[in-house]
Order: structure tokens, then sequence, then C-alpha cells
């Protein structure tokens, strides 16, 4: 296929947003304003945004890949618009040298998805000996983090950011203290106590994003806080934003659209770190979304088998989201909350700008990296019709109301709805 014509289509980013049709060719956006090509598509109600780009996955591969691969991974990616994505280093082995870096990034390279390695700040994730961040570099990283786990020796940490900056490496902290958690598997309250479970308390995520946030300020040099799930985090983030600590944030889904009364099914796909919390916790999530606190939308996509997820008490922690991702946030636009310009800008442009990768643009002479969405399209979350080789989908049998539809990576049509109509003109 040389040419591909996207006709009557809306075009919308954080700047911008017009009608028109998008000729592609050869891979390359050539105009607005073409009228023909070897395939033409009328795209009349559709939307089309760049690429998005979710900066917090865990692809299990190498080590885990019963959970899930690179390829099954990148293909549920694709499903939910995502054209990049930034892995997480908790593989086996770590992330924390050449061999495992070139493995995932040669892996990916035919998948449509731009797969970038996230090295370990510490060797082994073991918090220890901070790793050589100028090697893993070179190699591909696009930052480092101990995700799955802090760095708890705070100056360790503060040594990790300094030189972080120092390299143009972006810092990740996953904002937990183990000592704090005790063990806990849903958020510390009135349903653990009801469910006679131990619970996360709050203060294990509150003291770390504050810790982070003093060690960042007292160097003057960046943090990025991972998967925002407190009030608490939400409003310091705020107040060390407005004192120009150079801090940037990232929240999921399932935060500010459920609560831990989830877990009251004992259903551990509901299950997941850090965990559901309470109402006002949603709601300060959500107004950290609206207010701009927090900078962009997540999926902290973590494949387990059935057979993992089948025990709410011994089950580990983690849902998938990348097929979900879209459609979930496309609520708060049916709500009138956020206009698409927003979720293209949470998604898919401030993502790449924290981690100083290239800018995914529509425009003429760019490669094509577009996902088309119907914001009517009503659909049903069915697991099993997923394309991730995991089923723990945390919005499991939700309906949704609009859904990416098709995805073009790299100029190449990547993925269509099977379940979709589409207006193939010729």
């Amino acid at each position: 296929m040389n040419s591909v014509l996207l006709k009557n289509i809306t075009v919308v980013s954080s700047s911008e947003c017009f009608s028109g049709n998008i000729l592609i060719e050869n891979g390359i956006i050539t105009s607005f304003e073409g009228k023909c090509a070897d395939t033409v598509y009328d795209c009349t109600g559709l939307t089309a945004i760049a690429g998005l780009f979710d900066m917090h996955v865990h692809l299990r591969d190498p080590g885990f890949t019963r959970k899930e691969d690179i390829i099954t991974g990148c293909s549920a990616a694709l499903a939910g618009g995502i054209t990049g994505v930034a892995a997480m280093p908790n593989t086996n082995p770590v992330i924390d040298n050449i061999e495992t870096v070139r493995y995932i990034i040669d892996k990916s390279k035919y998948t449509g998805v731009n797969v970038y390695p996230v090295g370990s700040i510490t060797k082994g994730l073991r918090g220890e000996d901070i790793c050589d961040f100028d090697t893993l570099k070179e190699a591909g990283i696009c930052a480092v983090s101990d995700d799955g786990r802090p760095v708890q020796n705070a100056e360790i940490m503060r040594e990790a950011l300094i030189l972080g900056a120092e390299k143009n490496i972006p810092v990740i902290s996953h904002c937990e203290d183990l000592h704090i958690i005790k063990g806990g598997i849903i958020n510390k309250g009135k349903i653990s106590e009801k469910l006679c479970v131990q619970g996360m308390d709050r203060a294990s995520e509150d003291y770390i994003t504050a810790r982070e946030m003093i060690l960042a300020s007292s160097a003057d040099v960046p943090i990025h806080i991972a998967h925002v799930s407190t009030k608490g985090s939400v409003a310091m983030i705020r107040f060390a934003k407005s004192m120009g600590v150079k801090v940037t944030c990232e929240t999921c889904p399932h935060y500010f659209l459920m609560t831990e009364e989830k877990v009251l099914s004992m259903d551990a796909d509901y299950r997941m770190n850090p965990p559901l919390r309470t109402e006002d916790d949603r709601k300060a999530v959500l107004e950290g979304i609206l207010d701009g606190t927090i900078d962009c939308i997540v999926t902290d996509h973590a494949p387990h088998t059935p057979e993992e997820k089948s025990d709410f008490l011994r089950a580990p922690n983690g849902v998938i989201g990348m097929e979900t991702s879209l459609s979930a946030v496309l609520t708060l636009y049916h709500d009138r909350k956020l206009t698409l310009s927003d979720i293209a800008r949470l998604m898919s442009e401030k993502p790449r700008e924290i981690l100083s990768l290239p800018n995914v643009k529509i425009a003429v002479g760019e490669k094509a990296n577009i996902c088309i969405i119907d914001t009517n399209y009503q659909w049903t979350v069915i697991p099993e019709k997923l394309h991730s080789k995991a089923k723990n989908a945390v919005f499991k049998g939700m309906k949704f109301k609009g859904k990416p539809i098709m995805t073009i990576s790299d100029g190449e049509i990547r993925y269509k709805d099977a379940d979709y109509n589409f207006m193939e003109i010729k």
C-alpha cells in the first residue's frame, strides 16, 4: 500500500484543531487537502491525535514472558492507540546492563511501537550501588527508575538525582516506603478492616513523595513522581510546583475512576500498587489532572497470569490497562471536564516532553504516527478479546463511550478494530 487518504477527519493537538483530509504517501503525511489515494477511508466524525505515549509499562520481557512479552505488549499498545512506551526495569535480568537494553530494543524493532527501556537506578534494583548511567544511556534507555520498589537510602537517591540531571536522564520515583507498607495488599482503612487484611498506609506514598521533592529541591534538579494516588501527594506536588521545585508526575485512570470499594469483591484484578484509595483521594487525583498539577496519564500496565490472580490474598499486585486507558480518559471528555486537546497533551505530548523524546506531530512532512478515535463508539471491555497475553483488566465488564479504532505507526496501519464498521471508499 503506497498511499492512504483519511477523508474528512478532525485533527487535534494541544495547540490546534482543524478538519481536513490526511494524505499519507509512502508513510509520510504529504497533504491535508488530498483527494485520492490507493485506499480512502471516510473519517467523518472521527478524530486524529498523534500516537499516544505511555511512559509507565511493564512488558515482563525478559524473564517473565508467561505474563507478557514485548510482542504481545506492543500489540496491546497499538490497540490502545499507543505508539510509544517506556518499559520499566524490573525484568529478569534487570535493565542494568547493555545487553538487556539492546535485547528489548532489538525485539521491539518491528512491532510498530517505539519501546524505550527504563534503566534501573541501582544495580539489581537493590538500592545500593548506582548503575553506570552513561553506559545505559548510550545503549538506549530513556530514564532511570527502581520502579517496583523505592530507593530506600535517601543519600543514594539524592546522588542519583544529581547524576541524572548531569547526564540529562530523567529519574522516576516509585514512592513507597516498604517499612510502612509492612506487607499490606490494599489501602489501609475501613475496607481493609472490614476484610481483615493488612492495609497499605497512605503515609508510605506521601512520605517518599515529600522526600523526593525535598531532595530534588535541595539540589535544584528534576524528579518525576510515578502513579500518584493520594490526596496528600497531589497537594504536596501542587505546593512544590508553586515553589519552583522541578517536579512532574503521572497518574493512572483507575485512580480517578475507582475507589477501594472495588476490592470488597475480593477480586485480585482490582489490586495494584499503589492501591485504589478513598473517594476523597479519587476526587483529589481528578482535581490534580484538571488543574495541571498532574502532568500526564499512564497505565502502569502490569500483566500477571490468571493463575497468579486467582487468589485474592496471595496474588501479585498489578493490572493491565493499555487497551482501555484512552477510553477511560474519554469519560472526562464526555463529562466536559477535559477537551480532546487536553487529552492529546496528557497522553501524547507531555510524556514525550518529560522524557526528552522527539515530539510526534500530525504535520506535512512528518512520518504518519496517528491514533484515530471514534469518541462515540460504545463498547464493553471483555478481557478475553484484549490483545495482551494477560487478562487482569481493571476495567473489565465496563461500558465505555469512545475508543481508538485505528492506529498508524511509522506510516503503516498497524491496528484496526475488528468490530468497527470502517467506511472504506476504495
